[in-house]
């Protein structure tokens, strides 16, 4: 036993690593230990395969952990492959278990998807109706899980695309000298390769771009790439026209090749160098001239445009977005299947449920109060017999209503923005119990399905304070036109943080926010109170001075104390690569967003502030944001009346020096102090002693 889950451990270390051995484990793609949970559960993943996948020879195993507490011999576990069952089988005694499926071109789907379902019937005693609620029948399918896939180049040059090739793509690189139009060429294509969920996306300027990375984006106008560029592209555009090129090769690279072997009861691994031809995926995005290279990033920004090209090129000598938004936008319903929900027709009895997820970026505004409202049909119920409805939010039991015998459900619940958060998930759940306990012949006789159409979610009252805070981020920029403003001296840095601002901003049903770019140098005043401003500018970038109304000042070195202790909780330091990020109202109450970094790291400390402020955030009223290239946060609430913030820079020289050294010179003046004291005291002993002689 020790030997094989010896195996189960280098197999999880080498998928999670070594897509070179075509292994690719449950956990590097995202998923850990799953649990399927009650006397009928199920659970589901969906993966999507490169399109140099051979799915002929390629192989599904699956381990899984049962319940000590189930009757192995009546307790079953289902396996469905693409929506047709492809294994059955009664659970073994083996405390990990073990499934291999070979895998073939039929098991995928149109849309190139790999839908994997787990199902199971479980058994905790002879009494069925008694199995119904026991928390202790459940199946875990393990995290080593893996598909063991066959990678060939066999069709690489037919079955690669521009459409598909995003979903393949590792890193974006950049013109050493980036101008407006490479920024913004940058962001919406790292936002484009987010969506396909390409995982750490790295971003380089010209010339360090590692030789280990085959898959990439390169971003610049035709006449400022360089020759080895220029002569991979074999379409040349015309003056106006836009271009994106896919150039597709072969290259050979030395591959480590890992053996297990037993040697001497022991299992090994044995390491050898291999040369393998691997595919080569460069995509160009790029225009003959100015106006050609903005409709390329146009069109970076359609998701349409992009999903529907199935060539190598595509020459655009128009491009519009129909998405672009108007200030008379309004997203403040949106029904379930908006939100991902999809038909699903519930059978059985015990626990059916329905699972939802959304965000408050999907609306319009950060909502206050959002009504859930669903509507649902349902086989009517006996009498005697008991049925419910329950509305989960976030995992907790937000509401619950009773069935009756006229099959319809018309039920809604408001949460306030104490219960919502900026990610959410909503689960509705069916319980049925037949009458009197008896419910051997009702397995399959109640049914129940939520109408995604008619079911919505309704923001009620917009989330409106005296001051914003990062949980109204990214919505606060959902109305309205955005301006991105850029110190020109930190453009290089910003590449990253830019790609992480546009995704974001884009990152809801409705992917409809095109900023528009603009250097600090060239922005018109009157403009920061016209629309809303997301800032990246460097600490003496003069239009800091434009922003009255910044919890801080970035301009100058400041500390953060804490309120109830007053020790100093955070310092400003030049010696460490810090990202900062504060969000306000402008003057005309427009939304803004300001971003800095310090040290020597600058494009980790700028991309580090724009991901700190996108994650669940527990606090309602965060506006300042302080984060390090180690991924260390700090978060602060600061306003114009604080005590916890002070600034270094306005006190004297023999101030600063009190504030440092007080507690020493103190210490020093007491000892001082009791000395003299004791000096003294023994001289007035002495003339004592002489007087009394």
């Amino acid at each position: 036993m020790n030997k094989f889950l010896s195996l189960l451990t280098f197999l999880f270390l080498l998928s999670t690593v070594s897509f070179a051995q075509k292994i690719v484990s449950f956990k590097a793609m995202g998923h850990e230990d799953e649990a399927v949970q009650g006397m009928s559960g199920s659970t589901a993943y969906y993966i999507k395969i490169d399109p140099l996948i051979e799915m002929n020879g390629s192989k599904l195993v699956l381990f899984f952990e049962p319940s000590q507490a189930l009757i192995r011999e009546k307790s079953f576990v289902n396996v469905i492959i693409n929506d047709k069952s492809a294994y059955s089988s009664r659970l073994t005694k083996d405390s990990i278990q073990q499934i291999s499926l070979n895998l073939s071109r039929n098991d995928l789907s149109s849309d190139k998807f790999l839908k994997i379902q787990v199902k199971t019937l479980l058994t905790v005693s002879d009494e069925k109706c008694k199995d119904l609620d026991n928390p202790a029948m459940w199946l875990r399918v393990k995290s080593y899980s893996y598909l063991n896939l066959v990678k060939s180049n066999a069709n690489f040059f037919a079955n690669v695309n521009i459409g598909n090739s995003f979903e393949t793509m590792r890193a974006i690189t950049y013109p050493a000298n980036p101008s407006l139009h490479d920024l913004k060429a940058v962001a919406w294509a790292y936002s484009r390769l987010k969506k396909a969920d390409a995982k750490n996306i790295q971003v380089y300027q010209e010339g360090h771009l590692p030789d280990s990375v085959k898959n990439y984006v390169v971003v610049g106008q035709l006449s400022r790439l360089n020759a080895t560029q220029r002569s991979l592209i074999k379409v040349t555009p015309q003056r106006g026209e836009g271009l994106m090129y896919l150039n597709k090769a072969t290259v050979s690279v030395a591959d480590t090749i890992v053996r297990l072997v037993n040697a001497g009861g022991k299992i090994m691994a044995i390491k050898s160098l291999a040369e393998s031809t691997v595919p080569s995926e460069i995509l160009f995005i790029t225009g003959a001239d100015e106006t050609g290279y903005e409709k390329s990033i146009t069109a970076l920004g359609n998701i349409n445009i992009l999903n529907s090209t199935f060539g190598d090129y595509l020459l655009i000598n128009k491009a519009e977005n129909t998405f672009f938004k108007t200030i008379d936008e309004n997203r403040s319903k949106l029904s379930f299947r908006q939100i991902g929900g999809t038909t699903n027709f519930l059978s059985g009895i015990g626990n059916l449920s329905s699972v939802y997820n959304f965000k408050n970026s999907d609306f319009s505004f950060t909502p206050k109060e959002v009504e859930i409202r669903v509507i649902a049909n349902y086989s009517s119920l006996a009498p005697g017999d008991r049925g419910y409805l329950n509305i989960y939010l976030n995992g907790m039991l937000i509401q619950s209503e009773r069935l009756d015998g006229s099959g319809k459900l018309n039920t809604a619940v408001t949460i306030n923005r104490y219960q919502h958060h900026k990610y959410n998930t909503l689960e509705t759940e069916f319980r049925f119990y037949s009458s009197g306990g008896n419910c051997l012949n009702s397995f399959n006789g109640f049914f129940a399905e939520v109408d995604v159409d008619k079911s919505y979610l309704e923001s009620k009252n917009p989330f409106v304070t005296s001051d914003l805070s990062f949980y109204q981020y990214p919505e606060a920029f959902n109305n309205g036109t955005t301006r991105i403003v850029i110190s020109k001296k930190y453009a290089p840095f910003a590449a990253g943080a830019l790609g992480e601002i546009i995704y974001e901003l884009n990152n809801n049903i409705n992917a409809n926010n095109f900023p528009e770019f603009t250097y600090s140098g060239d922005m018109d005043v009157n403009d920061l109170k016209k629309n809303h401003i997301i800032a990246l500018l460097a600490a003496d970038d003069p239009l800091m001075k434009e922003f009255p109304d910044a919890p801080i000042q970035f301009d100058r070195k400041f500390r953060l104390y804490n309120n109830e202790n007053n020790k100093i909780v955070y310092e400003l330091s030049d010696s460490v690569s810090n990202g900062l990020a504060q969000i306000f109202y402008g003057r005309s109450n427009n939304a803004v967003l300001v971003l800095t970094a310090t040290g020597k790291n600058l494009s980790e400390a700028f991309s580090s502030a724009s991901r700190s402020i996108t994650e669940q955030l527990s606090t309602l009223s965060s506006n300042v944001a302080i984060s390090d290239v180690n991924n260390n946060k700090y978060l602060f609430n600061i306003s114009k009346s604080s005590e916890n913030l002070e600034y270094i820079d306005t006190k004297s020289v023999l101030t600063r020096f009190w504030e440092s050294y007080n507690l020493y010179i103190l210490l020093a003046m007491l000892v001082l102090i009791l000395l003299s004291f004791l000096y003294i005291r023994a001289k007035v002993q002495k003339s004592q002693d002489i007087f009394t002689d």
